[in-house]
């Protein structure tokens, strides 16, 4: 499956999320904020990148901004909840969003979205 880099600054949904990729067959890299998110990328380049938006340090929109500026970005899945960011990180390049509280198969639906494209 796909290693994914999961961006999240709440501990107890990233772990979460973390354990239902991991369940489903993903390696899954984690990051609490997107300085440390940014430098996980930069040592292993995954498949898909996972972030939050609203983080301390470091936001998501300038994670998504970051990895499209790569010569071969990968796809970025935006979470949020904050409509008016998800809406946002479509016009920034985001591969998909979703707007917190998600359900888990709808995370799966686009992470296999992405990582197949």
């Amino acid at each position: 499956m796909a290693t994914i880099l999961l961006i999240e600054d709440d501990a107890e949904l990233r772990e979460n999320l973390r354990d239902e990729l991991a369940a489903v067959g993903h390696l899954v890299v984690e990051a609490a904020d997107g300085i440390d998110g940014l430098a996980r990328f930069a040592k292993r380049r995954p498949d898909l990148v996972i972030t939050d938006i609203v983080m301390r340090d470091k936001d998501g929109i300038e994670v998504l901004l970051a990895i499209r500026k790569e010569a071969d970005p990968v796809p970025v899945i935006v979470i949020s909840g904050r409509p008016e960011y998800v809406a946002m990180s479509h016009k920034l390049g985001a591969a998909h969003a979703l707007v917190k509280p998600f359900r888990l198969p709808e995370l799966l639906a686009c992470v296999e979205n992405a990582v197949a494209d």
